[in-house]
């Protein structure tokens, strides 16, 4: 049973930093991308940044130089430190491992439960 957790949500004042933690567990061989995905109040969920197994990153425009992705993949454990937030960056954020293989057959997608951080201005 794979299960992934978040933490490090709350409450952040604009223009500081959270930093959110994600941990996989359960008998997983390997991960090929594992990142950070937000729902805010009227919008779609967005992809926030992603990182592949090959070091490759994606990060939304609005993130970019603001957010930083980094695993650890020794541990399945992604981080995602988030500096200088705006209000605007108010959402439950959700862990995502896509590519996880373990021993269920075939590559699986998890979500975590996701976790709230709200920004006040």
């Amino acid at each position: 049973q794979v299960e992934l957790v978040e933490s490090g949500g709350g409450l952040v004042q604009a223009g500081g930093s959270l930093r959110l933690s994600c941990a996989a567990s359960g008998r997983i061989y390997s991960i090929d991308a594992m990142g950070w995905w937000r729902l805010g109040q009227g919008i779609e969920r967005e992809l926030v940044a992603r990182q592949y197994n090959d070091g490759r990153i994606d990060y939304a425009d609005s993130v970019k130089g603001r957010f930083t992705i980094s695993r650890n993949n020794a541990n399945y454990t992604v981080y995602l430190q988030m500096n200088s937030v705006k209000p605007e960056d108010t959402a439950i954020y959700y862990c995502n491992a896509d590519g996880l293989w373990s021993l269920s057959p075939g590559p699986g997608n998890y979500w975590g439960p996701g976790i709230q951080v709200t920004v006040s201005s």
